[in-house]
């Protein structure tokens, strides 16, 4: 056993070990807690019921015990981050042996029904490709990864992104401590609305106003004092009528200047952590360097700058607390939370757009790597960026990255210059939609910077547009047939992109198109159907676009004949065999002989003649 599952079992069998210890040490260090408290209580007695030794010998079992507590504390702290890089290492193996679906974060609410192409291609929900890649703690790293996989990125971003990954995919050490780091933490961060709160502008008064706000509490404080001592109160009073005056004034713009952050202190404090160690992590691309200096730069590390402002908002949450009401006025402790949460924003708002990005970046970058370290077989895309060359998508062996390895079978696919659309026919079941997802897919992963699961694909950089799925809306009032051509037009309108990037005169940095039509047409009879397939594929032909159709109708496979050759025709195939349905799911050339319709009809009793 060899490559990452025996790493991750090598690391898995130490972390066992690890927390067998911490076990058998909290078991120990529990006795001797219930020893200290014992020897107390023998103690108790022996001092105070028989008089027979001094009463200072109490002490003793209760520092023991406190040391033996701090002792303990640690000890289960321990045992738990060997349970979580445990379940992290475990993790790491499902994924590898393709156990992973349900495990990890679905990326739901990226889910996008009227997206050109994410729906069809399972990219959010569970089993899908996100879950598949995402590692991310933190919101900003799932917005990173999630807008990667649903627009793509420019060639130039795509081959450095392939560069960062191969570097931070040897990692491993800093992918299980940023897993295990604020395990426990119950967190809630909306990066948009805490980069808009720190960014906003300033509600509270500045310059002496926060001196006045601080000296007027601590002239409440000496007078509760005075009249304490004295019994003579009109000084305090006095105090707090100011106060009163004081807080009213500003007591809209304090509520605005510290209600503005959609977020809770463990939240930021879990963001500081990671800050943290992205900040000490060593790296060799001036890309990832950037980053940490940026992170470092400054009056004070960004990490450290967080977490002045989780303990800030600690404050603001308990602002609501029966001990913040009682010292609301002679302290003016609302007041003096907002005061901090301003000079905060005054000294280090500016700079969270950046440590935003950073987070999100680094953990989209570090999902990528992970995925790449646990499948060494899958490589990386090979882009042809000459802006004259001709759209070009050529996959060798290409699988699906959400079938596991023993049930996937790969097929090559090729669409050039002198190929540019294949028509893929086949009977029911025959994978004619699987083989479209398996281009898809792979177009998704090549385009955000990952490696692809195949032996090898080149390709030119392109736009992904499918209609795989589409269904009828009664509330909307749409049939299957309508929604399907509403998604045929949004497609087409990617090609108005491509043909703008062309008419500047300047190197193409808009990709072409790549389009996936299921079953193309399906909700119409066969001669419209047949007219107007045709007639659309003319119509993509001449907008540049290369792409894939399958289809049950075998008119449509003599659609090639009027496309001056770049139309070709492939198809997937089944036998029947002892009254069994069998596919091979194994592209082949030439249009499918046969139908399989009637057979599967008599396969499940139906009476068909």
């Amino acid at each position: 056993m060899s490559g990452p599952f025996a790493e991750y079992a090598q690391r898995l069998e130490k972390l066992t070990q690890t927390i067998a210890a911490k076990e058998r040490a909290h078991i120990r260090v529990g006795n001797l807690k219930m020893a200290a408290i014992l020897a107390e209580l023998a103690l108790v007695w022996v001092a105070w019921g028989k008089g027979l030794v001094s009463t200072r010998w109490m002490l003793l079992p209760v520092a023991v015990y406190a040391g033996l507590a701090i002792a303990h504390e640690l000890v289960l702290r321990a045992r738990h981050r060997a349970q979580t890089a445990a379940d992290f290492y475990r993790k790491g193996q499902a994924r590898i042996e393709d156990r992973w679906a349900g495990s990890g974060q679905t990326g739901e609410r990226f889910r996008d029904d009227k997206h050109v192409y994410s729906g069809d291609l399972d990219l959010f929900g569970r089993g899908c490709l996100f879950e598949l890649l995402s590692t991310a703690r933190l919101p900003m790293g799932e917005n990173k990864l999630a807008a990667w996989l649903k627009s793509g990125s420019l060639p130039a971003e795509i081959l450095e992104r392939q560069t960062l990954v191969a570097e931070l995919r040897g990692k491993l050490d800093l992918r299980e401590e940023l897993a295990v780091t604020g395990e426990d933490l119950r967190t809630r961060l909306d990066p948009e609305t805490l980069t808009a709160w720190a960014e906003g502008t300033r509600q509270l008064p500045s310059g002496a106003w926060r001196v006045v706000a601080m000296a007027l509490a601590l002239v409440a404080v000496a007078a509760l004092v005075y009249y304490v001592v004295a019994q003579i109160y009109w000084p305090l009073l006095l105090i707090l009528a100011i106060e009163a005056a004081f807080r009213r004034w500003l007591r809209k713009p304090t509520k605005t200047a510290i209600e503005g952050i959609s977020c809770n202190a463990e939240g930021l404090l879990l963001f500081s952590a990671i800050l943290k160690r992205l900040e000490q992590e060593r790296f060799q691309s001036p890309r990832l360097q950037q980053f940490a200096a940026k992170l470092k730069s400054g009056e004070e590390p960004a990490s450290l700058a967080i977490r002045r402002l989780a303990r800030i908002i600690y404050w603001v949450d308990a602002q609501h607390s029966l001990l913040a009401h009682l010292v609301e006025l002679p302290l003016l402790y609302s007041l003096q939370v907002g005061f901090a949460a301003e000079d905060w924003r005054a000294r280090a708002g500016k700079r969270v757009r950046e440590w935003v990005e950073i987070a999100g970046e680094m953990e989209a970058l570090l999902s990528l790597a992970a995925y790449s370290y646990e499948h060494p077989a899958d490589p990386f895309p090979e882009f042809v960026t000459n802006a004259s060359a001709a759209t070009i998508f050529d996959g060798q062996d290409l699988g699906h990255p959400l079938l596991a390895s023993a049930k996937c079978v790969r097929n090559s696919v090729c669409m050039d210059e002198k190929t540019r659309i294949l028509v893929v026919s086949g009977s029911n079941m025959s994978g004619k939609s699987t083989l479209l997802r398996t281009v898809g897919i792979n177009v998704v992963l090549a385009m955000a910077g990952a490696p692809i699961r195949g032996a090898a694909l080149r390709l030119t950089p392109l736009m992904l547009g499918t209609r795989i799925r589409s269904s009828d809306s009664l509330q909307e009032g749409r049939s299957n047939f309508y929604t399907e051509i509403l998604r045929i037009r949004q497609v087409f309108e990617l090609t108005k992109s491509a043909e703008l990037a062309d008419a500047d005169g300047l190197p193409r940095h808009n990709p072409r198109l790549l389009f996936l039509f299921d079953e193309l047409l399906e909700g119409t009879n066969s001669k419209d159907r047949r007219i107007g397939a045709e007639s659309l594929l003319q119509a993509l032909l001449k907008k540049g676009a290369i792409g894939m159709v399958s289809t049950h109708d075998l008119a449509l496979t003599e659609i090639s004949a009027s496309a001056g050759g770049l139309l070709r025709n492939v198809h997937l195939e089944d036998q029947v065999v002892g009254g069994e349905m069998r596919f091979d799911y194994k592209l082949r050339d030439g249009v499918v002989a046969k139908s399989n319709a009637i057979e599967l009809m008599r396969l499940i009793g139906l009476e068909i003649g």
